[in-house]
C-alpha cells in the first residue's frame, strides 16, 4: 500500500520533465503545473548551454593569450544561450546571435593564432528552436544564415589569412578547399537540427491532434451513451405505463362492477359479481405475466414461450378488453405479412394504450381499426366521449407515449375531437421506419 505522501512525491515526478504534450492533456492546476516544469526545463537547457560553451572556449586558451577578449567573447556568447530560457517567439532573434557570436568567436582565436575550436552545442540547440518555433518564412531565412554560420569557422583562416589552409590553426576544421566537406558540415551542423525542431513540432501537432480527436470521439461515445440510456429508460416506462395501466384499470372497473353487484342483491347479481371478480383475477394474472416479461426483458431473458407481444395478440387483447366491458368492434385488415419485431412490438403497446383511453374516458364503446397499406400500418380508433370522464387518469400521458413510440419509427400521430363529441386517434408507422 502506498502512502498518501509517497503517492503526491511519484505524482510531482513527471513534472520535473514534462512535455510540451502534457499541456494539452492537463487541466486546471495542472496545466499551471506542467507550464512550470517547462519553464524549468528551458532555464536547466540555458544554463547547461552557457556552461559547455564557455569551457569549450576556454580549453582553447584564448583567456591565457588574450583574457579581455575572451571575456568580452564568453559573456556575448552566455547570454545568447542563456537566452534559451527566453519565449519561443524570441528564436529567430537568437539564432541569428548564435551564427553571429559563432563567426566573431572564430575571427578572435584565429586573431590571436588559436586554433579556431567554437562550442556547437548552443548553436545546435538554436537551430533545433528555429525549426520548431519560428514560422514557416521566418524560418527559411534562418537556414541559410545557420548553414553559412556552421562552416563560417572553417572559411576564416583562408578569408583572413595570408595563405591557404595549412596552418595548425585549422587543424580540428574541415578541408576549407574540400566544398563536399564544408556541405557536409553546413548540412549536419546547420540545417539537420533545424529539420529535427520542424519533424518534432510537426509530429507533436499531429500526435496532440489525434488525442483531441480521441477525446473528442470519447465524449461523444460518452453522450451517445446516455442518450440510448434515457431513451432506454423512456421506452421501459412506456411499456410498464401502457402493461400496469391497462390491467389496473380492467381490474379497477370489474371490482367495480362487482361492488355494485354485490350489493344491489341476490342473484342474478351474485352471479354478475362472480363473473367480475374472476375477471379481476384474470386481468391480475395477466397483469403478472406482463410485468414478468418486462423484468425478464431488463434482465436479459427473453425464453421462448414468453415472447413480446405484436399484431398477432391484437385478437386476445380485444377480448380482453371486451371483456372488461368495453363494446369493442375490430377491424384488421392487410396481407398478414410479419412485421419487424421491434415494430411488432409498438403496433400492440399503441394500440393498448388506445383500448385503455377508450376505456377510460369513453362511454363504453370504441372502433379500432388495425390495416396494412402499402407500405405503413394505420391505426384508428374512435369512440364516443363519457359524459363525465376520468379525471383520475391523465390522457395527455398516454397520448404522449403514443406519440413517441411512433416518432421512434418515424411514424406520425393525428388525434382530435370530432362531431357529437366524437373522439378519434390516427397512427401511421411506416414499415421500413427505423
Amino acid at each position: 500500500m502506498v502512502s498518501g505522501s509517497g503517492y503526491r512525491q511519484r505524482a510531482r515526478l513527471p513534472r520535473l520533465f514534462a512535455s510540451a504534450r502534457d499541456v494539452g492533456s492537463a487541466e486546471g492546476g495542472d496545466l499551471a503545473g506542467v507550464l512550470r516544469s517547462l519553464a524549468r526545463q528551458s532555464m536547466l537547457v540555458a544554463v547547461a548551454t552557457a556552461i559547455l560553451d564557455t569551457v569549450i572556449l576556454a580549453l582553447s586558451g584564448i583567456f591565457t593569450v588574450a583574457p579581455g577578449p575572451a571575456i568580452a567573447v564568453t559573456a556575448a556568447i552566455a547570454a545568447a544561450d542563456l537566452a534559451f530560457a527566453a519565449a519561443p517567439r524570441t528564436a529567430g532573434i537568437v539564432a541569428v546571435a548564435q551564427v553571429v557570436l559563432r563567426l566573431a568567436g572564430a575571427v578572435v582565436l584565429h586573431g590571436h593564432g588559436l586554433p579556431v575550436r567554437v562550442g556547437d552545442v548552443g548553436f545546435l540547440i538554436a537551430g533545433y528552436r528555429a525549426g520548431a518555433w519560428l514560422s514557416g518564412r521566418a524560418s527559411l531565412i534562418i537556414v541559410p544564415l545557420l548553414g553559412a554560420g556552421a562552416c563560417g569557422s572553417a572559411l576564416i583562416t583562408p578569408l583572413l589569412g595570408s595563405g591557404a589552409c595549412r596552418s595548425a590553426m585549422i587543424a580540428d576544421a574541415p578541408d576549407c578547399s574540400d566544398w563536399r566537406r564544408l556541405a557536409v558540415t553546413a548540412v549536419s551542423t546547420g540545417v539537420l537540427p533545424w529539420l529535427v525542431g520542424r519533424y518534432t513540432t510537426a509530429r507533436g501537432a499531429y500526435i496532440a491532434e489525434l488525442e483531441q480527436r480521441e477525446r473528442l470521439r470519447q465524449q461523444e461515445q460518452r453522450a451517445a451513451l446516455d442518450r440510448a440510456l434515457s431513451d432506454e429508460r423512456e421506452a421501459i416506462a412506456r411499456d410498464l405505463h401502457d402493461v400496469i395501466s391497462h390491467h389496473v384499470s380492467a381490474i379497477g372497473i370489474h371490482a367495480g362492477a362487482a361492488r355494485m353487484a354485490l350489493t344491489t342483491g341476490p342473484p342474478p347479481h351474485e352471479e354478475a359479481a362472480t363473473r367480475s371478480l374472476a375477471a379481476v383475477e384474470a386481468s391480475s394474472r395477466a397483469a403478472m405475466v406482463d410485468l414478468r416479461r418486462q423484468l425478464d426483458l431488463l434482465h436479459g431473458r427473453d425464453e421462448a414461450g414468453r415472447r413480446q407481444p405484436g399484431l398477432a395478440d391484437i385478437e386476445e387483447l380485444a377480448t380482453h378488453v371486451r371483456d372488461t366491458g368495453l363494446d369493442l368492434t375490430l377491424h384488421t385488415t392487410g396481407p398478414g405479412t410479419p412485421l419487424p419485431e421491434s415494430l411488432d412490438v409498438t403496433v400492440y403497446r399503441i394500440v393498448q394504450e388506445m383500448l385503455t383511453n377508450a376505456l377510460r374516458h369513453g362511454d363504453g364503446r370504441a372502433e379500432l381499426t388495425v390495416r396494412e397499406h402499402h407500405d405503413r400500418v394505420l391505426i384508428t380508433e374512435t369512440n364516443p366521449l363519457a359524459a363525465q370522464p376520468d379525471t383520475t387518469h391523465s390522457l395527455h400521458r398516454g397520448l404522449d407515449g403514443i406519440r413517441r413510440r411512433a416518432e421512434l419509427f418515424g411514424g406520425t400521430v393525428d388525434y382530435g375531437v370530432e362531431r357529437e363529441n366524437r373522439w378519434r386517434i390516427t397512427v401511421s408507422l411506416p414499415l421500413g421506419g427505423t
